[in-house]
């Protein structure tokens, strides 16, 4: 075996023998994961909201026998982005007065909102799809909701959130 190719079967086994993951390969799908990803998507859970009797007792209950770090609205759930570590998102666990109309049209007892990117795109994509979009997009300094119905009746919130306003605004955050 002449010197060139020994020099090449030797790159090849050294490099083939290293074991640490690349950074943004997704070994689940094969692809590499696009930091900049603008695809219109769910991302995440944003929120779980459901009716509850006496929402400020049902909140203090979660608070004092499950550690959750109550507020007004509820909880929120700090965790850090996958991609992007240095940030922190959040969650919203919010128990909701019986009878509200916040989850209209829906009959159901409880709402998820998801966290999604690039809402315009998914909004348009979901019309395509012939998917009920039960209001037009709103923008609040937290970000930005629409909602939808899937085939069942359940209410979707899908929100485009502004993450840094909540982490600039302090207060306490389950862990």
């Amino acid at each position: 075996m002449n010197k060139l190719s020994q020099i090449l079967l030797l790159a090849f086994i050294i490099t083939s023998c290293n074991t640490e993951t690349p950074p943004n390969k997704d070994h689940s799908t094969g692809q590499e994961t696009i930091m900049n990803d603008t695809t219109p998507k769910v991302t995440g859970i944003g929120g779980i909201f459901f009716h509850s009797k006496d929402p400020q007792e049902i909140r203090e209950w979660y608070g004092k026998n499950l550690g959750l770090a109550i507020d007004a609205h509820g909880s929120a759930f700090e965790f850090r982005n996958a991609n992007r570590p240095e940030e922190v998102n959040y969650l919203r666990w919010s128990p909701f007065e019986e009878g509200t109309e916040y989850f209209k049209p829906s009959e159901k007892e409880f709402m998820i909102n998801y966290r999604v990117q690039n809402i315009e795109g998914l909004v348009r994509n979901l019309r395509k799809n012939g998917i009920s979009i039960v209001d037009e997009i709103e923008t609040f300094e937290y970000g930005k909701f629409v909602h939808i119905m899937d085939p069942e009746g359940n209410k979707i919130e899908l929100w485009e959130p502004i993450d840094s306003f909540f982490t600039d605004m302090g207060g306490k955050t389950t862990k």
